[in-house]
């Protein structure tokens, strides 16, 4: 396993991590629906409270952070260990939000019903050269009616304007990623545990025709007990996949090749990004028992567009 440095604790499973100019990460605490700023000495700050359930986040091209809200879960914590639970008995709502990271205002950029479009519960989230984003909605399960939504990959532009579903269905995807030449894009599906791609053809456009069901390849699923979760993207290419149940971090290549499986101590290990001067430093959150973890990282992640 390898080593790593507590950064915070005590956090109300984050996700999400965006590393600052300043040293700083800002992150989600999905249960308590609230984004959190943790200093390098571990200081945190609450930057804004959207409720619901924040889960990804990513910094735009105005200097705003942009959040894929899910709406809010139930949870169980049992033995020092939170996990979610289905679909909030408060639910609000899948919705993307835009907010100051300065003022902590909130504001809803697209809600369901926008543009024509369904939104169940926003994942995760990644902004493209042209200023705009693409995200996945991972969608909710209902136990009492015995119900699972079925999902989508979106894109949308950053001033509010535009959003359109182009895939329909997805398999719940989650962790969502762009290649660095922006020619491909990535998901990971959680329940099937599938690493898909998708070519890019134009912004917000890919080739709907790429594989034999679609406009999907798949590219990597593991065997064991696994179930993936957010990623981040090395400088190489190479696709980090945060892996539930066995838990770590996943390196696929761009051709489907595990390069490396970085073993992690929280069963529910959800979401790398990377920082630092020569982007190796790797920011993992240990969500179910509410850990910012820092460790040094093979190779340099991708330096992102904002």
């Amino acid at each position: 396993m390898a080593e790593f440095e507590l950064v915070a604790d005590g956090l109300r499973f984050p996700e999400g991590p965006v590393a600052m100019p300043d040293g700083s990460i800002v992150l989600v605490e999905i249960e308590p629906g609230r984004i959190t700023r943790v200093r390098p000495d571990g200081r945190k700050e609450t930057v804004a409270e959207p409720g619901g359930g924040p889960n990804g986040l990513a910094m735009g091209p105005d200097g705003k952070l942009y959040c894929c809200n899910n709406g809010g879960f139930d949870w169980n914590e049992n033995n020092g260990m939170l996990a979610p639970h289905g679909i909030a008995s408060d639910y609000s709502g899948g919705r993307i939000e835009r907010i100051d990271p300065e003022t902590g205002t909130v504001e809803v950029l697209y809600k369901s019903g926008d543009h024509g479009v369904t939104l169940r519960g926003p994942n995760d989230i990644v902004f493209d050269a042209h200023g705009g984003f693409w995200f996945t909605d991972h969608g909710k399960v209902d136990y009492a009616a015995r119900c699972h939504d079925v999902v989508g990959i979106f894109y949308a532009k950053a001033d509010g304007s535009f959003i359109e579903e182009v895939v329909f269905p997805s398999n719940n995807p989650n962790g969502i990623g762009l290649s660095p030449d922006g020619s491909a894009l990535y998901a990971a599906e959680t329940y099937t545990c599938r690493l898909m791609k998708f070519n890019v053809t134009a912004p917000g456009k890919v080739a709907p025709d790429a594989g034999p069901g679609g406009p999907g390849i798949p590219l990597y699923r593991p065997a064991g007990y696994k179930f993936f979760d957010s990623l981040g993207m090395e400088e190489s290419g190479n696709v980090c996949v945060a892996t539930i149940g066995e838990s770590g971090i996943s390196v696929i290549s761009p051709t489907g090749e595990l390069v490396e499986f970085v073993a992690t101590p929280d069963i529910f290990t959800t979401n790398i990004c990377f920082g630092g001067e020569d982007m190796r430093d790797a920011y993992i959150t240990l969500s179910g028992t509410g850990k910012l973890v820092k460790t040094r990282w093979a190779r340099p992640g991708l330096k992102l567009q904002y």
